[in-house]
């Protein structure tokens, strides 16, 4: 295995915001709804994964780091693991395992169905997300892994839906997402190598 440390570390740096937040949540630190909070946290620490896991290619263009590409398929992996369990929250928390309120829910909240087709998006990636895949789907691997793209963007409509009034934190998301997409354009990536000439002093 190539970058066992650097890999260690990502592991270690992806849980750890996961324990933090369930531990705060049993010792009811999360405020005087901590199921909310939970799922609202979960949700959104699966958004950031998936910015991050967005950013590795550039960075690896920048710097000429394959150690960013070598983690890639990990953090899209974690980012799967806290959307599952936002999901799982969400069941418990604020459905209370009543999975018949579940179609009032879609009624009064089209948002939960945003939210659920972008993690049907993230299951087909996760799923493919090994070397038999790989070698089995071959040039179309690449094309269904482009879902991330529409993936980033139902993420981000969803939480907006979410978040309504309160809207700067999903401001910052979506700056972020937008530059992240501008970089996979082919012409802005084929700069990126030539940016790195440019910064590196000579």
């Amino acid at each position: 295995m190539r970058n066992p440390l650097w890999r260690s570390a990502v592991f270690g740096l992806a849980l750890l915001p996961l324990l933090y937040w369930i531990y705060s949540a049993w010792v009811f630190a999360l405020g005087p709804d901590p199921g909310k909070a939970l799922v609202d946290r979960l949700g959104q620490g699966g958004l950031i994964l998936l910015l991050i896991t967005l950013a590795m290619t550039p960075l690896q263009k920048l710097t000429r780091w394959n150690g960013w590409v070598s983690v890639r398929r990990q953090l899209g992996l974690w980012c799967f693991t806290y959307i599952v369990l936002h999901l799982c929250a969400y069941g418990i928390f604020i459905l209370g395992l009543d999975w018949a309120q579940l179609g009032v829910e879609l009624r009064k909240r089209p948002y939960i169905l945003v939210g659920a087709l972008g993690f049907l998006g993230l299951l087909s990636l996760a799923l493919t997300s090994n070397r038999y895949s790989i070698r089995k789907l071959g040039p179309r691997w690449k094309k269904l892994h482009r879902l991330v793209y529409i993936i980033l963007c139902l993420g981000l409509l969803h939480m907006l839906w979410v978040v309504r009034s309160d809207v700067e934190r999903w401001a910052l998301y979506a700056t972020v997402g937008a530059l992240l997409l501008l970089l996979r354009l082919p012409p802005v990536a084929r700069q990126l190598p030539l940016l790195r000439g440019r910064l590196t002093p000579h």
